[in-house]
């Protein structure tokens, strides 16, 4: 690695960072790590600016990854989690046997009962291994031979704000970076003309109301903001602010930023703050990206084949299917991370109505974005996630009929899938008992799910940390947390 001189590098540090640094003995090359200037040098293969010297610490299965997140929590035991005995037990009372005191939300604590309700959607085999999976599903189900279904992820958090945000930054409370900030900061960017992060928050078609969704959990948390996710926006400019006024052309603004430049320097120079490169940083990519974001978002050059492969809603902006199509190009274009939200997922009744018309939105998308990864050969190096903050119970929540009831929050069984990013395919990981209700082989714990996430993309979860407010931060917390090996082909 190419160090800076060290009178250059103390003027790139507040004194508390150089001390903080220093009194930990790192030395002058982890001090040059943390210079904004530095091009990092390691043993990946392949060019990326930024990042920390010595990552990835192995070498990596993907170097880019996508997470499908459905926030709200998916219905496991209606979409992969077939229980077939259930129906024999339609309206029958939860046993204690298996809920064994278990804490449940207000929601449900206050009813008489907590009746059992078998699934209404019927299940059929698919794939090699005749892999269980609903008739809400039917493209997921094609592209059984492509993903790993994991049944067994599990939560401590109950309540969608502290789920979402433990599983999205590792941490129920908030102040913490998210997973894709983490990645930034660890492997730096592979294109320095778009963000290393980027969050689409489409549309969704069940009721109106939905969790909401907060800018923590793209956020940076302790980092420098230059590592928080980029938001792409389906109406209007894709990124606020990023359109020059009217009477202002590139070349004024160019003068414009090297002047502003030009003042920054000179407070970097007088304060040493490095937030202030940040800030030089963050507006030569908002100049870059002036360019490349309307290349990124123009799909006209997309062949018929592909949008048909997508559907009608591929060229629809702020549709789930647009955002996915999007994801592709920002993988294409090594983007590190693509965070894409959909909300609506949280069906406390009318299941029946709201369950279908949210499949129907992703089902089909996810499909194509898998499908049109493997044949353009970006799949085996990038890994793709799909899941929610927990899962649904199999008792109903209000009232039950055999066309309709509501599921309440579930934190103990969940489902999730990942493709790519060197998984293994087609296979069903982790089960759970015959309601549903408790894992009894291979539980997942959302730390352990990060975990494996990091593995995937060559980092290992114990070796990459930040010190901040005196604590060794973690994405996968202080306990000792081991990624899943046996998901790895």
């Amino acid at each position: 690695m190419d160090n800076l001189p060290f009178d250059s590098l103390k003027k790139t540090m507040s004194r508390r960072h150089f001390f903080a640094r220093g009194a930990m003995g790192l030395g002058t090359a982890a001090l040059a790590s943390l210079s904004p200037y530095s091009a990092i040098a390691s043993s990946d293969p392949i060019q990326r600016f930024g990042g920390l010297a010595g990552l990835p610490h192995f070498a990596p299965k993907a170097k880019r990854a996508i997470y499908l997140f459905m926030a709200g929590a998916p219905s496991q035991i209606d979409l992969f989690d077939y229980k077939p005995n259930l129906a024999n037990q339609f309206d029958q009372d939860l046993p204690e046997s298996i809920r064994q005191g278990q804490r449940i939300t207000t929601m449900t604590s206050g009813q008489e009962r907590l009746p059992i309700a078998p699934s209404m959607y019927k299940f059929n085999q698919h794939g090699e291994n005749g892999t269980w999976v609903s008739e809400l599903l039917p493209y997921t189900s094609k592209m059984v031979d492509d993903i790993a279904i994991i049944k067994s992820v599990h939560t401590e958090a109950i309540n969608h704000d502290p789920a979402i945000t433990f599983i999205c930054t590792g941490d129920q409370q908030p102040g913490r970076a998210s997973l894709g900030s983490w990645l930034s900061y660890g492997l730096g960017t592979m294109n320095q003309d778009l963000p290393s992060f980027v969050v689409m928050t489409p549309r969704w078609s069940s009721k109106r109301e939905a969790q909401a969704l907060y800018g923590r959990l793209w956020g940076s948390g302790f980092f420098p903001g230059k590592h928080q996710g980029v938001s792409l926006r389906s109406e209007g400019d894709p990124v606020l602010f990023l359109s020059n006024p009217d009477g202002v052309d590139r070349a004024t603004r160019r003068r414009m930023l090297d002047h502003l430049e030009a003042l920054n320097r000179i407070t970097l120079e007088n304060v040493g703050d490095p937030e202030t490169q940040t800030r030089i940083n963050q507006y030569e990519m908002a100049f870059r990206m002036q360019a490349s974001v309307p290349e990124l978002t123009d799909l006209s050059n997309e062949p018929q084949s592909v949008l048909d492969l997508y559907g009608p809603e591929a060229t629809e902006p702020g549709s789930f299917t647009a955002s996915c199509l999007l994801a592709r190009r920002l993988a294409e274009r090594d983007v590190r991370f693509t965070q894409i939200f959909h909300r609506g997922w949280d069906q406390h009744g009318d299941i029946a109505r709201d369950l279908p018309l949210q499949c129907k939105d992703m089902d089909r998308a996810c499909y194509a974005l898998v499908q049109d990864l493997k044949q353009r050969g970006l799949l085996d190096e990038t890994l793709v996630v799909w899941g929610g903050e927990f899962g649904r119970t199999t008792y109903c929540q209000g009232k039950l009929t055999k066309e309709n009831y509501g599921r309440d929050h579930h934190p103990r069984c969940f489902t999730m899938w990942m493709a790519g990013g060197g998984v293994k395919p087609g296979m069903v990981y982790g089960e759970t008992d015959d309601f549903s209700y408790n894992i009894i082989d291979k539980p997942l714990h959302v730390n352990e799910l990060n975990a494996t996430i990091l593995h995937s993309l060559g980092i290992d979860n114990s070796r990459l940390s930040y010190r901040f407010q005196g604590l060794d931060m973690r994405l996968t917390g202080v306990e000792k947390v081991s990624p899943r090996l046996e998901l790895f082909a």
